[in-house]
């Protein structure tokens, strides 16, 4: 609670956050959309750049808000306080999350509302539960691998801003952020599994356009049960490598693998 309040405060003290954290995501969106119609695509993809123009709300929370998250503490000093401070790192980890989470959902729907309105896309009500759960499992397995990239940056002693910058638009390809990730090939798509945005998105389509629309990689029951799988898989990994962060800290007063 301590660390999502502050989360929850900072985001709207400064009202150019705001606009900035809309207005991009609205400009490649609506770019997208104008392309699919320049090229006679189907109506359906017009809601699949949607949707992927929302999710890019929360990959940029995970990269900048989480995974960069303890490396910038360090670097303003504020490291040492929570190594030391009577919880976990995975807690002050959680409450990051949970309060990030809060401000990035009201900004994708707000670009999800603003983008449907303008384009008219509809979407089907008839899998609400499934898509709660699908939703819940995504982010929980996202935000699971956002604290893994956290004790990672400082493991390698490594320029945090670069690898986000990096990470940025590759995952918006191989995750199929504006189109179904099947056209990679079965193959391909499959690989980039891992990355929980790949399911989570494929499966959200499904469920709002329909599995033929949406040209779905794996039926729906499946991709939630390896949502479920990499959640589980993402958490346990992001206990262990901040528990040997926090180890290595304690015991030779370092966090870099290589001693700087």
């Amino acid at each position: 609670m301590g660390r999502a309040y502050p989360r929850v405060v900072a985001a709207n003290r400064e009202p150019i956050w705001i606009v900035y954290e809309i207005l991009l995501p609205l400009l490649s969106t609506f770019a997208f959309v104008y392309v699919y119609k320049a090229l006679g695509a189907p109506a359906e993809f017009v809601g699949f750049v949607v949707l992927g123009g929302a999710a890019i709300a929360f990959w940029g929370n995970v990269l900048w808000s989480m995974g960069a998250q303890l490396y910038w503490e360090r670097d303003t000093g504020n490291l040492d306080i929570y190594i030391v401070a009577p919880t976990s790192l995975m807690a002050i980890l959680l409450g990051m999350a949970l309060g990030g989470m809060f401000t990035t959902v009201l900004r994708a729907v707000a670009v999800l509302t603003i983008a449907s309105l303008v384009f008219g896309v509809t979407y089907s009500t008839a899998h609400l539960p499934e898509l709660v759960v699908v939703f819940a499992l995504a982010m929980g397995a996202l935000y699971g691998l956002g604290m893994v990239l956290s004790s990672l940056y400082l493991l390698w002693g490594r320029e945090a801003w670069h690898i986000n910058s990096m990470l940025r638009e590759p995952v918006y390809f191989v995750t199929g952020f504006y189109f179904p990730v099947r056209y990679l090939g079965f193959a391909v798509a499959l690989l980039f599994s891992f990355i929980p945005l790949t399911l989570g998105l494929d499966a959200v389509r499904q469920l709002l356009f329909g599995i033929e629309k949406a040209a779905g990689l794996l039926p729906v029951w499946l991709e939630m049960v390896a949502l479920a799988v990499l959640c589980l898989a993402f958490l346990w990994l992001a206990k262990w490598s901040l528990d040997f962060m926090e180890n290595l800290a304690r015991r030779e007063a370092r966090l870099s693998l290589r001693g700087q």
